[in-house]
């Protein structure tokens, strides 16, 4: 409400300023009249510019129309068709094309106001300078400015657009910020999970195999079997942190993994702290990318971590196989007895099996696949990896590909389409927490792009909003070149033809009647005037005389006095002064 006030009270003032300046304008040419009437000249110019004014904010269109009825007034004067109000039409005709944004209405408007102007002419039977003035003062009043308007209102949305594009921007470096906080706390989801996890479970083993220790007493025991529930209970406070942690599944949850870790030596861990782990490794060794030795690492240590966990008694049976184009990982344990006192399931079912979610999840990645479930023999686990990830595989170096944008950490590539090109979000819909922004929209906006790549709307919007600033600017220019090709040559010719039939007074005093045209001749202009008024032609004259007219002044836009001169034959019968002023 307060903001509402704010803007109203601006626009009150802003009329107000642009009122000022066009009363002063007003109060000028009417100073500069001299003759002019109180109330036809000033007062009522000034009321009608009071309403115009504050209309030209709601209806442009029909302020433009009563500041040029006021345009017509100077047009059905004696003495001159100009006066000050060319310059508030100018004005208004600049605030409709800044405040109106299609063409063809105000098209409509000014085309309306230029055939009122020529039709009062033909009415009024208007002298020719009367007809130069409507078609060249009024129309270049009502067009150039409104061009100017259109041009200045483009510019001011370009710059908008611009900055509306940059607030998007900043919002956007928000989310890459905010997915980089989600990230790693996925990196540290998977490192507590995976790691840590699979640590204390060897332990919690360790200390089960130590109860069973003959040279133990009775404390002994009781103390390691509490040790155990501790740890449990610590493995369980893991995961429920893990599940807090836990990004939505496709996240990269592959950072934190050991360097220099080997399958060998997490199967050699395994076997010292008491795991019953039978191992072979089946082909000759391939050199494997990093991404899937990592995964292959994750698929052995999450299936010991569960078959320890839920199966701490049974045999484990690891076998890796290396095939010409894939690597197959076997993991199998065996079931606990029903009876047994460490049976508590023998596979994931009884946990909350989010490992082997994640486990899916980058295997699936890495172009693999992964079987789990209960079969003959026991509990498998089974992923299939190919030697080279087929999919771009998320892992906490970036791969090589265009440069990262500010604020994107390394690990997070963009998003990428079927077709190989960056896919652009819609500026519409939040951002999928899954992909990554585009990291330059800027250079999307390039109206060169390549032919089907897609653009986001906010650079369609932009390209459109350059496109029309263009176009206007174009039309600002050319529209100026094309009235000057039209009405120069006219208006010179016009010209050339009021100021080659002046005869100054002097010449006309020096002038005697009775004498013939030869001797005359130096003293008259190269042509007589053809545009006498019909009060000029109607004034009396001597019969069977032939009248000439001449100006007596070079006075363009103003009606001055004609000279009359009429002939009987070659020889100058009278001489007498029309006065401008109609009778």
């Amino acid at each position: 409400m307060l903001n509402t006030r704010t803007t109203s009270a601006r626009s009150a003032r802003g009329d107000a300023a642009l009122w000022t300046v066009l009363a002063a304008a007003t109060g000028y040419g009417f100073r500069d009249a001299g003759s002019a009437s109180l109330t036809l000249d000033l007062v009522l110019p000034l009321a009608v510019l009071a309403v115009a004014v504050p209309w030209s904010r709601r209806r442009p269109g029909a302020a433009v129309v009563l500041v040029n009825g006021l345009c017509v007034m100077g047009l059905a004067d004696a003495s001159t068709p100009g006066n000050a109000h060319v310059l508030s039409l100018a004005a208004l005709s600049c605030l409709l094309g800044a405040r109106v944004v299609g063409a063809r209405r105000p098209l409509l408007v000014l085309a309306g106001c230029a055939a009122v102007d020529l039709a009062t002419c033909a009415v009024l039977r208007a002298q020719p300078v009367w007809w130069f003035y409507a078609l060249t003062v009024l129309p270049a009043a009502l067009l150039l400015p409104w061009l100017a308007g259109r041009h200045w209102r483009g510019r001011r949305q370009l710059v908008r657009e611009g900055w509306r594009l940059a607030r998007g921007l900043e919002e956007r470096q928000h989310l890459v910020a905010e997915r980089a906080r989600l990230t790693e706390r996925a990196e540290i989801a998977a490192d507590m999970h995976d790691s840590l996890g699979h640590a204390l479970s060897l332990v919690a083993l360790r200390a089960g195999a130590l109860e069973l220790s003959p040279d133990l007493t009775d404390r002994d025991r009781a103390d390691l079997a509490d040790l155990r529930g501790t740890i449990a209970d610590a493995v369980e406070q893991v995961r429920e942190t893990v599940a807090v942690l836990r990004d939505p599944p496709g996240r990269d949850t592959g950072a934190g993994l050991p360097v220099n870790d080997t399958v060998e030596d997490l199967l050699s861990r395994a076997v010292a702290s008491g795991v019953p782990v039978r191992w072979e490794r089946r082909g000759a060794s391939p050199p494997l990318s990093c991404p899937v030795e990592r995964g292959m690492y994750r698929v052995v240590q999450e299936a010991l971590t569960n078959a320890t966990k839920h199966a701490p008694d049974c045999s484990i049976s690891v076998r890796i196989t290396h095939e010409p184009d894939r690597t197959r990982v076997s993991v199998v344990n065996a079931v606990p007895s029903p009876g047994g006192p460490a049976h508590a399931g023998a596979g994931p079912a009884s946990g909350v099996g989010r490992g082997l979610t994640g486990l899916q999840e980058r295997v699936t990645v890495l172009g693999g696949s992964l079987r789990t479930g209960s079969g003959s023999g026991g509990f498998h686990v089974t992923a299939v990896l190919p030697h080279r990830a087929t999919t771009a595989a998320r892992t906490g170096t970036p791969a090589p590909g265009p440069a990262t944008a500010p604020g994107r950490p390394a690990g997070i590539p963009g998003p990428a389409s079927p077709s190989g090109t960056a896919r652009r979000p819609d500026p519409g819909t939040a951002p999928d927490p899954g992909t990554a922004p585009d990291p330059d929209p800027i250079g999307a906006m390039d109206p060169d792009a390549a032919p089907g790549e897609v653009l986001p709307e906010s650079a369609e919007r932009l390209a459109s909003v350059r496109s029309d600033a263009r176009r206007r600017s174009a039309l600002a220019f050319v529209a100026p070149v094309v009235a000057a090709v039209f009405f120069v040559p006219s208006a010179g010719y016009l010209a050339w033809q009021l100021t080659t039939s002046v005869l100054p007074p002097s010449r006309f005093d020096e002038l005697t009647t009775g004498r013939p045209r030869a001797e005359l001749a130096p003293l008259l202009p190269a042509r007589a005037y053809p545009y006498p008024s019909d009060h000029a032609r109607s004034a009396p004259r001597p019969p069977g005389a032939r009248c000439e007219f001449y100006r007596s002044g070079r006075d363009l836009l103003d009606e001055v006095d004609l000279y009359r001169l009429c002939w009987s034959g070659d020889t100058l019968l009278t001489k007498d002064t029309v006065p401008a002023g109609r009778p």
